[in-house]
């Protein structure tokens, strides 16, 4: 069996969920099939791999436009396969021209929807209904449809009420046990915490560490609001970066400037980390943070789980199916408006009983260290990628009977 996957994101150019959850599931999906990924960004060196670079009579186009000259190329070279397998909006029209073209199945795996992502239209003006349209034809297309979560799941048959729920499956994002732990042994340990150190982050105080890019979708304002509510021994380190637009940007700048000037203990490091340090700051922190309005699972809640840290999350998406709450972290209760945004209701609410969360763990390492223990059992349970490629595998098995 021939197995193209097709996403934007792939090594060495990864910026979220999508692009970690590619990676994995092609090295676990390559020891049973055929595996062929065609991705974004330009060529690579890796066997099996081929990038594509936006064509030139587009490069200064519409980013949504330009990403729809990329699939075009992607559809055209995915002839001899025996099915497609689409990674986000970026990829979806890839999968579903393939489709048609080389008359195979596409199967679609949602990170996430357009329709609750409404914000996008300040990122990408009239190609936010580009984008839309893409993803809707896509996902009316497919054969199958794999959500990462139950949650995500009904927020797929709620936007797009015309498809057969027998077509939509769950089989969640998985987790690389082994490339996410905490160190063990004298020498990895003295190793993380020089790293930590380096970085900014004090491991003998308590910490609250966010991991995310700076999107609506992922809350960070609401985090720094909460932030200074926390007991002032409390760390906060931000890996933050690649913000979707100037404008949230400026705010979150200016919210961290704000919180540095109320308190001390603020770490904000802008790039994105190698693996090995960031889990050497993960290892380091007390409790990791999610304020996510929108999070169809969200990896790195698992990545943080896997180093042993206890999540608090917001009780929204596919978070409470990965924070069993009171055991492994705590959920954050949040009433959300219905116009796709994901904004709180109450967001003065939601702030302090983020705080509250928040400021409970940290201030316990007690409680803290047996649910970061907890945490790592149940990525072990539930998440490991092995099993995850196995679900993959019966989707196809069943599409192509």
């Amino acid at each position: 069996m021939r197995v193209d996957l097709l996403t934007r994101e792939y090594p060495p150019h990864v910026y979220g969920g999508a692009g970690v959850h590619v990676a994995e599931l092609s090295a676990v999906l390559r020891r049973h099939a055929d595996v062929r990924v065609r991705c974004f960004d330009g060529p690579r060196d890796a066997e099996g791999v081929t990038g594509y670079d936006v064509p030139a009579e587009l490069a200064g186009a519409n980013p949504a436009l330009a990403t729809l000259g990329v699939d075009l190329q992607i559809a055209q070279d995915c002839a001899g396969a025996d099915l497609v397998h689409s990674h986000t909006w970026y990829a979806n029209m890839a999968g579903h021209l393939a489709g048609l073209l080389h008359d195979v199945p596409h199967v679609i795996s949602a990170h996430s929807l357009e329709p609750l992502r409404p914000w996008k239209a300040e990122q990408l003006g009239g190609g936010y209904a580009l984008s839309s349209w893409a993803e809707k034809t896509a996902y009316e297309g497919a054969a199958r449809i794999i959500a990462v979560s139950a949650g995500m799941r009904e927020d797929i048959l709620r936007s797009y009420p015309s498809l057969d729920p027998d077509d939509v499956v769950v089989v969640h994002n998985g987790i690389d046990l082994s490339g996410w732990r905490r160190p063990e042994g004298e020498e990895d340990v003295a190793a993380a915490r020089a790293s930590a150190l380096a970085r900014g982050l004090d491991p003998d105080r308590p910490s609250v560490v966010f991991v995310g890019r700076i999107t609506r979708q992922k809350g960070l304002p609401y985090l720094l609001r909460a932030a200074e509510r926390l007991p002032a021994d409390v760390q906060l380190v931000l890996c933050a970066g690649a913000p979707d637009t100037p404008e949230i940007m400026a705010e979150v700048t200016g919210l961290v400037a704000d919180l540095r000037r109320k308190r001390e203990g603020v770490v904000w490091i802008e790039e994105m980390l190698p693996r090995r340090e960031l889990v050497s700051v993960l290892s380091s922190a007390t409790v990791f943070a999610c304020p996510s309005v929108y999070e169809p699972l969200g990896i790195v809640n698992l990545e943080a789980m896997a180093c042993g840290l206890p999540v608090v999350g917001t009780a929204t998406g596919g978070i409470p199916e990965v924070v069993d709450d009171g055991v492994t972290g705590v959920l954050v209760p949040i009433e959300q408006v219905t116009d796709g945004t994901g904004t709180p209701v109450h967001p003065e609410t939601f702030v302090t009983d983020l705080a509250d969360a928040l400021s409970a763990v940290a201030t316990d390492p007690d409680r803290a260290a047996r649910m970061g223990a907890a945490a790592r059992r149940r990525v072990e349970d539930h998440f490991a990628w092995e099993a995850i490629g196995e679900r993959t595998l019966e989707v196809y098995r069943s599409v192509l009977g």
